[in-house]
Formats: C-alpha cells, sequence, structure tokens
C-alpha cells in the first residue's frame, strides 16, 4: 500500500505554479484554456482540465502538465466532474449545436423547437440555452437568417420572387412579404435586379470633428459617416451601396444634417430618427447589444460577447463593430479593449477619443445636476 501511495505522488515542481501565468486561467476557470494544458493535485490524487468547477486547490500542492499523457503518468485518476480525458461539455454541446444547424438547414419548413430539441436527445430548455451560447442566437432566429441567405442566393441567382420564396421554405406568398423588405433591405423584386436603382439621399456637414455625411434610404437612416474629406465620405459611401442611386439631398434634408450633427456634438442625447441596419444576424445583434450601453459608459468586446451570448467570438464582435455603418448613432465608439485602452475606430481614435470624453464629460454634469452639486 505504501509503495502505490508513493508512485502516486508526481514530482515536486522547482517552484510554486501560484507564479505560472497559466494558474491565473485555473482559477478564473478559463474553458479556453482547456486543451491547451491540464493539472494534477497532490492532496485529492485526481488531474483536471482548466475548467474544472472543482474547489480551487493549494498551488502547493498543483503540477502543471503540457500534455494530458504528462498528467495521465502522474498515477493520478481523472476527475470525475471535469472528465479531462474526453471532449470537454463546450466541445460536445458545440458538436450538437452543429448537427442541429444542419437539420435546420436541411429543412423545407421551420421546425418547432421541441422537434429540434428531439432530435439531438435534449430537453427544449437545455437545448435552447446551449444553442444561443455557441451561436449567439436563438434557434428561431438563426433559422430565420438561413432563410434569409437563402432568398437572397436565389434572387441573386435569377429565380422568380414566387419560386424564391418557396425554396427559401416560406409556406405562403403572404408571409413572405410580411418579412421580405425587413430581411432584404427592400423590396424582392429589386433585390432580385441587384438593388439596382435604390434610392439613397445623402448630404455632407461639419461638425467640430470634421466633416460628416448622412445618408437615407426609404427606411431610414441608412449612414452616418465621418472624416476629414467630404470628396473621400461620398466615395465610402458608394462603396457602401455600390448599386444605389445616390442623390444629393434638397434643403429639406438639412433639418436631418442638423440633428445628426447634434448627436455628434452632445452623443449621449440619443438620435431620435429611424435608422435602416443592414447586416447579418449577428453583426444585428452586436448592434443592438451596443445600443443598451449607456453614454458615458465602455464595454470590452469579450464583455460585449458574453451580453450576446457568445463569449468566445470575441473577433467576430470587434468585426461587427468595424462594419457598422452608423457612427454614433450605433456606438462601436464605447467599446474598449480588455485592459481599457482605445482600440482601433473606423472614423480614427482622436474621435473615439473626443467623443467618449464629451459622453463622460456630460454624464458628470448631468449627475451634479440631479444632485444639486
Amino acid at each position: 500500500m505504501k509503495t502505490e501511495i508513493i508512485n502516486k505522488i508526481p514530482a515536486v515542481p522547482s517552484a510554486s505554479v501560484a507564479g505560472d501565468p497559466r494558474w491565473a486561467r485555473i482559477v478564473a476557470r478559463d474553458k479556453a484554456a482547456d486543451g491547451d494544458f491540464w493539472y494534477s493535485v497532490s492532496t485529492t490524487g485526481v488531474y483536471c482540465r482548466p475548467s474544472c468547477p472543482s474547489r480551487i486547490a493549494n498551488p502547493k500542492n498543483v503540477q502543471i502538465h503540457d500534455s494530458l499523457e504528462s498528467a495521465k503518468a502522474t498515477g493520478f485518476r481523472p476527475c470525475r466532474r471535469c472528465k479531462p480525458d474526453g471532449a470537454s461539455i463546450e466541445a460536445e454541446n458545440a458538436e450538437l449545436v452543429a448537427k442541429a444547424c444542419r437539420i435546420i438547414e436541411g429543412s423545407e419548413e421551420e421546425l418547432a423547437l421541441e422537434e429540434l430539441s428531439g432530435a439531438i436527445g435534449r430537453s427544449p430548455s437545455y437545448f435552447h440555452r446551449i444553442f444561443k451560447a455557441v451561436t449567439g442566437l436563438t434557434p428561431k432566429d438563426y433559422a430565420a437568417a438561413h432563410r434569409a441567405k437563402k432568398l437572397r442566393q436565389r434572387l441573386a441567382a435569377g429565380n422568380t420572387v414566387t419560386e424564391a420564396l418557396y425554396d427559401a421554405g416560406f409556406s405562403s406568398s403572404g408571409r413572405f412579404y410580411e418579412k421580405s423588405t425587413h430581411m432584404l433591405g427592400m423590396t424582392p423584386s429589386r433585390y432580385r435586379a441587384g438593388g439596382a436603382d435604390e434610392e439613397i439621399r445623402f448630404a455632407v456637414g461639419q461638425t467640430s470633428l470634421g466633416a460628416i455625411l448622412v445618408a437615407s434610404s426609404g427606411k431610414g437612416v441608412a449612414a452616418i459617416l465621418l472624416g476629414d474629406d467630404p470628396d473621400e465620405l461620398v466615395r465610402n459611401l458608394q462603396d457602401r451601396f455600390p448599386k444605389a442611386h445616390l442623390i444629393g439631398a434638397d434643403r429639406d434634408y438639412e433639418a436631418l444634417i442638423a440633428k445628426v450633427v447634434g448627436l455628434v456634438e452632445t452623443p449621449g442625447r440619443g438620435l431620435n430618427l429611424p435608422i435602416d441596419v443592414r447586416g447579418t444576424a449577428f453583426q444585428q445583434r452586436v448592434w443592438q447589444a451596443l445600443q443598451k450601453v449607456p453614454a458615458g459608459e465602455t464595454v470590452s468586446y469579450a464583455e460585449l460577447a458574453r451580453r450576446i451570448g457568445s463569449p468566445k467570438a470575441v473577433r467576430a464582435v470587434a468585426s461587427a463593430c468595424a462594419a457598422n455603418n452608423l457612427a454614433v448613432a450605433i456606438p462601436c465608439h464605447r467599446v474598449l479593449r480588455m485592459d481599457g485602452s482605445l482600440s482601433g475606430y473606423a472614423w480614427g481614435i482622436e474621435r473615439k477619443r473626443a467623443l467618449l470624453d464629451r459622453e463622460q464629460s456630460q454624464r458628470t454634469s448631468d449627475s451634479k445636476a440631479r444632485t444639486g452639486v
């Protein structure tokens, strides 16, 4: 018996793992670290993955292993809670969600939540929760986005509107036309023509941060662009709406320009105008979350990813911020790096700093007015 116990004691590390940067990831139960390394605990005789939910061990009793083979070589048993020998729960859930996505994409009709969850062998509530955690969308939203994608593909391929709507899984033309303009940003027939001749009205103005271009479709404000050169802003607009018919706005449009300029000068006041938001389902989730960040506050890309239910989609969140057409109205300037430093901004870091300073100053001023200080 004594010999068996001795054989299970790992070699004593040369220094406490508390100084190893990987220890902080163990303490944080960082799921992203799973598969990168493992750790063993001499007092319990088990080895674990970094995200193990068990009570954090004393670092003096911990040894970190670069490979699963090294962890097994200690002679310890695998932890029953985190099951370090197999796929992580997150990996298993990702596979289940991938299976569900294939079912959604292969179905001719919209499936009920109960049907989908039953197909992968999980309860509806659990399936709904893991699906949103992995994709950032609910199963219903994912199905709608897939139908919209199929619709765009069919129309772009030259199919008639009737052919496209049934191929995309719509059961009736009435239901289709209720949603088509929202899904496409224009009527189906115009989209089928490649969006040609869509009218976009625009005008260029001036703010304390430089030139501003505001453009509107029939649905609302479709672009707010900031820069130094008005001509470059017009070219930028052409790049963003390559098939649209751009129309220089008349005097009546100047009132709208004035409202948007007011938003730039006092960004915390908000824009009380309809906006035409165009993007993928994921991008729109990011932009909606951004609009909920109060003026005078900031959020990291990682926190924004968590708020939309996709904690691992940090890069995708950053890409969605970069794709934003509506400067200030969709406040991507309120997103910072994890360390609090300013990150990239499509309209320039100095403009981002100025907008944040204005919001913070405005918030402080409002706070003083409320408290009578």
